[in-house]
């Protein structure tokens, strides 16, 4: 297994940053649970059944359009939200990375510990 070199963890981290700060809220993980099937929804479908405004709404479709998790398709009058699955590959894919930085670690750990 080799080390992950620090300036490609650095650059991971600041391009991981926003995409798990999305992730964090619950709001916006709900808002991705209704995108994930496939289906494009307008923010009035979206607000349909909660409690939040459209507003609200439209500031957590922002978030997630900043980080890439979401994208939005004009028809006609109204602004269609979809999923950007890609990006939550990324998340998967970084997720894995630190796994793997975890298991090395606590090998080294064990190796030392077993010495």
């Amino acid at each position: 297994m080799s080390p992950i070199r620090p300036e490609s963890a650095a650059r991971s981290v600041r391009r991981s940053a926003p995409l798990f700060a999305a992730l964090g809220d619950p709001t916006r993980l709900r808002l991705l649970a209704k995108l994930g099937g496939g289906t494009r929804f307008s923010i009035a479908r979206l607000t349909k059944g909660s409690t939040l405004t459209r507003q609200a709404i439209t500031k957590h479709l922002q978030v997630l359009r900043g980080a890439g998790l979401v994208r939005g398709v004009r028809r006609g009058r109204e602004n269609l939200f979809e999923l950007e699955p890609k990006r939550l590959d990324e998340a998967r894919r970084a997720l894995e990375g630190i796994s793997r930085q975890w298991d090395q670690a606590l090998a080294r750990l064990k190796s030392f510990v077993e010495e």
